[in-house]
């Protein structure tokens, strides 16, 4: 395998505050990849610094071409499709029109698109004239996700998808993304709290701790580690 994303002693700053001491990391074609660690540890600025949405510095290469000093816009249109915490919904717009929203870096009609992302998210479909905001927060990250797949991305940026959905709904999320890393080859980079959906997801992983990188290995290494067993598997 080749890799999709390069980090090479990555940094990252917000004011003056470095989030990021120097990361390194990679992100193998057809693969997902877990980023695990407590509050704090940098976990969401990694994610903000592929997408161009924090101060960077250091390396980071998407399919052999650098992306510099790229901003968000920039990035997006490379095929690196970013979901950050929250969702991030349009709440006062349809389902139709948030997904609409999706396709905005592509040229030429997404129709076909709209509806090859529906056999996925099928309930979207049913929704499609409902107000994104009178969805329940489960049915948000599903849409939040959905918007992202329009895009047609090579890779998938995804935040903390689990975060106050009822395991039912996480549980159907992660079998989504996995079918989607499995049928259409999509690449993934996850951050999660639940390391253990995140293990059983993951090809690899990596463990950050005060913007460091602790550990790394297979996701079947991370899972024998002591240390993450006791601080994220609860064993």
């Amino acid at each position: 395998m080749t890799a999709l994303l390069e980090l090479q002693d990555v940094e990252a700053r917000y004011g003056p505050v470095r989030a990021l001491h120097g990361i390194s990391l990679a992100v193998e074609e057809g693969t997902i990849v877990a980023v695990l660690g407590p509050n704090g540890a940098g976990k969401t600025t990694t994610l903000r610094a592929v997408s161009g949405t924090v101060r960077r510095s250091g390396k980071i290469t998407f399919a052999g071409r650098s992306l510099g000093r790229l901003g968000p816009a920039a990035v997006a249109r490379l095929g690196i499709a970013h979901v950050p915490e929250g969702r991030g919904t349009f709440s006062e717009l349809t389902v139709w029109e948030n997904l609409r929203l999706g396709g905005y870096t592509r040229r030429g009609s997404i129709e076909p698109e709209l509806e090859r992302v529906f056999t996925y998210f099928p309930f979207l479909s049913e929704r499609r004239r409902q107000h994104a905001g009178t969805l329940s927060g489960g049915e948000q990250q599903m849409l939040a996700l959905a918007r992202a797949f329009v895009q047609r991305p090579r890779l998938l940026l995804l935040d903390e998808p689990s975060l106050g959905l009822a395991p039912v709904l996480v549980a159907e999320l992660f079998r989504i993304v996995r079918e989607l890393n499995e049928k259409e080859g999509l690449s993934v980079l996850i951050v999660e709290q639940n390391a253990h959906l995140a293990l059983q997801a993951a090809q690899n992983g990596f463990v950050l701790e005060a913007g460091k990188i602790a550990l790394a290995g297979t996701s079947e290494e991370l899972r024998a580690d002591d240390s993450v067993r006791r601080s994220y598997l609860g064993y």
